[in-house]
């Protein structure tokens, strides 16, 4: 291979490596805080005039102050932004911009403004091996290095458009639906101090991805100060919400010595007693996590979330018998959610008694049922049919795990496994076989990559 064609291979991989979101971080999944998304993002979806059905709002385990959308219709909010995020408010500007994204179309447009990058790359590749292959060395040099620059305005600057078109988007979502654009002048005004931090003293945008948070101050703050809905209060049972959510979420993936720093013993807040609960928890303080969350349930005893907060500090310190109760509560407290209630079926099956399978099996079902996007529920599902010696729902059981991770190979094996022994034609049978072509496929791709 010739070094000009290497180079022109290793412009395009840069060229579409940089347009890829990072899709790699653990999605975080938490009932109360899919909830509160929901609750969040319902009003400003429906003033893009898309479908809150299909519109999804998704936590990253990502420290980084950051959200993004890939292709389809999904939000990805990072954990970190939602820690840093004082209130409910700020969360709503950042979906909404979001939204903008989604609704203009900007995850497939992306690769339009690639395209015309890599065309202006490859012209200057072409260009400067030309001049090489004529021996003006330093001439290629520079034509090459131009065609790069020139290349990575071009790109830039389509992204900071995309990212400009988003900021008035989601300024008029939020105006439709009557929410303040004050929580996002407010998160504008945090990333920019962050920006400061990083030194990053820059006067304009020109070779930046996105416009510098002062710019958007200056272009979104007339709009949202002349808006009807910039005194709108947020909905304190709603403000609630999002800050046990935060101290929740900081409990259960913050530094534990952080997070009792910032929620100390004296503090007998609802989302200190919740952050503290997770802190010790993780901590293996059992005894002082159970106290967090007694002292929660004293507040409110029916409340599912503080039930399924019992249960799980119960079940995860080798107490799964204690914990079934309180995690029957939750369930019945929250029929709807189904990650309580595939809890509670490992809760049944990890008390290792027979008498409580047939329970186990009942709630599992009703949980993939309801979300079956869970390979944790199907997992267990498929421990409950291994037991009573249904071999073949076992494996389909646990198909469906392997297809939702994302493993084509053992998601195959286990697939074809249970058409062999599931009755032809019924739905199970038919559920194992479209698991098998697909994965089929995925295996097939990627023997052809290799």
């Amino acid at each position: 291979m010739t070094l000009f064609a290497r180079w022109l291979m290793l412009a395009l991989t840069l060229s579409m490596a940089a347009a890829q979101p990072a899709e790699a971080q653990s999605i975080l999944r938490d009932s109360e805080t899919e909830q509160l998304f929901n609750d969040l993002s319902k009003p400003l979806i429906e003033a893009a005039q898309l479908d809150p059905k299909v519109v999804k709002v998704v936590m990253i385990n990502d420290p980084e102050i950051n959200a993004f959308v890939a292709q389809g219709q999904v939000v990805y909010i990072h954990s970190g932004l939602l820690i840093a995020s004082d209130n409910a408010n700020q969360l709503q500007g950042v979906i909404a911009h979001e939204l903008g994204h989604v609704a203009g179309g900007h995850s497939i447009r992306m690769y339009d403004g690639m395209k015309k990058a890599s065309v202006i790359q490859i012209l200057s590749l072409v260009l400067g091996g030309l001049a090489m292959a004529a021996g003006a060395g330093e001439a290629a040099m520079g034509v090459l290095a131009a065609g790069q620059q020139a290349a990575m305005g071009n790109f830039l600057s389509f992204t900071r458009a995309q990212e400009t078109t988003a900021d008035q988007a989601g300024a008029a979502y939020l105006a439709r639906a009557g929410v303040s654009g004050r929580g996002s002048l407010d998160f504008f005004k945090k990333l920019q101090n962050q920006e400061f931090r990083l030194a990053v003293y820059a006067t304009d945008s020109y070779d930046r991805t996105h416009p510098l948070s002062s710019e958007r101050i200056t272009a979104l703050r007339t709009n949202y100060e002349k808006d009807a809905a910039w005194s709108n209060p947020t909905d304190p049972r709603l403000e609630a919400r999002f800050q046990r959510v935060r101290a929740k979420l900081a409990g259960y993936i913050s530094d534990p010595q952080q997070v009792l720093a910032r929620y100390p013993e004296s503090d007998k807040s609802i989302p200190a007693h919740y952050a503290r609960a997770y802190a010790y928890h993780r901590q293996a303080y059992r005894d002082k996590a159970l106290a967090e969350s007694d002292a929660l349930l004293a507040t409110a005893p029916t409340d599912p979330f503080f039930l399924e907060l019992k249960g799980q500090v119960l079940l995860e310190s080798g107490r799964p018998q204690e914990a079934v109760a309180p995690l029957r509560e939750a369930v019945s407290a929250a029929p709807n959610q189904p990650m309580i209630a595939a809890m509670l079926g490992h809760a049944l099956i990890a008390t290792e008694k027979q008498d409580n399978y047939p329970e186990a099996e009942k709630v599992l079902k009703t949980a993939v049922n309801r979300d079956n996007d869970n390979p944790f529920a199907w997992y267990q599902l498929g421990v409950i049919y291994d037991r009573k010696g249904d071999i073949a729902r076992a494996a389909l059981a646990t198909a469906e795990r392997y297809n939702l991770e994302g493993n084509a190979k053992l998601a195959l094996v286990s697939a074809e496994t249970a058409l062999r022994g599931i009755p032809s034609g019924t739905p199970d049978y038919l559920r194992a076989q479209d698991i098998a072509m697909v994965s089929k496929a995925e295996v097939q791709k990627d023997k052809k990559k290799k």
